[in-house]
């Protein structure tokens, strides 16, 4: 079925901008992995253009040769160009 241009895009969150897809996500849990070895884990409170965060209610995971290192903080601010992967929602249960 062929749909009027736009009707079909305007419900389908494939076709949004990144930055309509991370504006969605203001107030909800997100779990960003970060290049190197740390991931972050907390409610996103706002960003910008270049993908700078603000988080708070934040875990901070660090892995390290002696294991994995969790640091609890109240909010961070995180560098968009340090950021790998942003997965919407928080980290699952059963991933370690």
């Amino acid at each position: 079925m062929i749909h009027p241009k736009g009707k079909q895009l305007q419900n389908n969150p494939s076709h949004l901008l990144p930055s309509e897809l991370i504006d969605r996500c203001i107030g909800s849990q997100m779990w960003v992995i970060m290049k190197g070895d740390k991931e972050i884990i907390g409610t996103l409170r706002g960003f910008d253009v270049y993908v700078n965060m603000v988080l708070e209610d934040v875990t901070e995971i660090e892995v390290t040769p002696d294991g994995k290192k969790e640091t609890r903080l109240e909010q961070i601010l995180l560098n968009g160009n340090n950021i790998a992967v942003l997965v919407p929602g928080g980290k699952p249960e059963d991933v370690e």
